[in-house]
């Protein structure tokens, strides 16, 4: 399959009071046409910034993309002013955010919201327009579309609020829509059916997804590759049989082994120790160093690498270095992989 998006040596910062936040330094990765990417890691290991920079939502004045490229469809998405993105962005890239209250515009009704990209992106005719908004909406799952389509997001329940936001994401059949945890804010049944209906839709509009999510069992759910990240840099790629049953970096272990588990008792339940780096001090080594059990001499003095697993699995660790000691993933990272959605370990 061929690439649709490709992110080349991405660096990000943000000028602060405090001084330059490295939030992104040097990301690399692909999305191939009709495949879903996952990308996972704690809050603030730079998940939605990146995915922010691909939409060139970042904050304007503070924020800074200070070098790398963000290739779609062969232009570089960094070097289009705000004219030039208007036409892409919502049309060609879509984003579901991740909470749809803040998402929605209450003082307008939910139909006219969803007309709005079809009118600026695909010149339709208000009439032409409606009809389509009721055609999604039907298409999202919302009941009685006609009547649900004068009403306004308060009149709505928080996953219908949800749909209708996938709906206007939609709307004008983008090549590539990227959800930013799009089910943190809502329960487990909705979540599921929310997943569930993500998946349908891929499926009928040949879309490409980048996924943002803390949760593995989601990611399980509905990636085909997965990107691993911390520190403002992917730490692990693969595809989703990879880094779930084979992981190399001891992060991803840590990550798996705190995935909680129905029969789990409560002292077995793992949390990595230590915290994220100060990106205003970005770590002269791995930058996972200080949390990690297995951290060598040269964590601690140089950045790792990106060693070959396979050809399509990366990581970045120096336990992959030939002349490192064999270290298996701990019995807590085994027990975790047995468990997960899928598993026929």
């Amino acid at each position: 399959m061929s690439n649709i998006l490709e992110v080349k040596d991405l660096n990000i910062s943000f000028h602060t009071f405090a001084g330059e936040v490295q939030a992104i330094r040097g990301v690399n990765f692909d999305l191939k046409k009709g495949e879903t990417l996952a990308i996972v890691g704690e809050s603030g290991s730079g998940k939605s910034v990146t995915t922010k920079a691909i939409m060139r939502l970042l904050p304007p004045g503070n924020s800074e993309i200070k070098s790398g490229e963000i290739l779609f469809d062969g232009k570089d998405l960094t070097k289009l002013n705000d004219r030039q993105m208007q036409k892409i962005r919502g049309k060609d890239i879509s984003m579901i955010f991740q909470d749809p209250m803040t998402s929605l515009n209450p003082t307008m009704t939910v139909g006219k919201q969803i007309m709005e990209p079809l009118i600026k992106h695909q010149k339709l005719s208000k009439a032409e327009a409606q009809e389509r908004v009721i055609e999604l909406l039907k298409l999202v799952g919302i009941a009685n579309p006609e009547a649900r389509f004068k009403q306004y997001p308060h009149q709505f329940s928080g996953g219908m609020r949800q749909r209708v936001v996938i709906a206007i994401a939609l709307a004008c059949n983008p090549k590539v829509l990227i959800a930013d945890e799009p089910t943190t804010a809502l329960d487990v049944t909705i979540q599921a059916q929310i997943l569930e209906l993500m998946k349908d839709l891929q499926e009928k509009i040949d879309t490409s997804i980048i996924f943002i999510t803390h949760d593995l069992g989601v990611v399980a759910n509905v990636a085909d590759r997965v990107a691993v990240m911390y520190g403002g840099k992917i730490v692990e790629i693969g595809t989703v049989d990879e880094v779930f049953y084979n992981p190399q970096h001891p992060y991803t272990w840590g990550l798996i082994s705190s995935m909680p588990s129905l029969d789990a008792k409560d002292e077995d339940l793992y949390a990595i120790p230590g915290t994220p780096p100060n990106l205003l001090y970005p770590p002269k080594g791995d930058a996972f160093a200080p949390r990690n059990e297995y951290a060598m001499k040269i964590d601690l003095e140089q950045q790792p690498p990106m060693f070959k697993v396979s050809d399509s699995h990366y990581a970045a660790t120096w336990l992959l270095h030939p002349d490192a000691p064999k270290v298996e993933p701990p019995a807590a990272v085994k027990k975790r992989m047995k468990k997960l959605p899928g598993s026929n370990k």
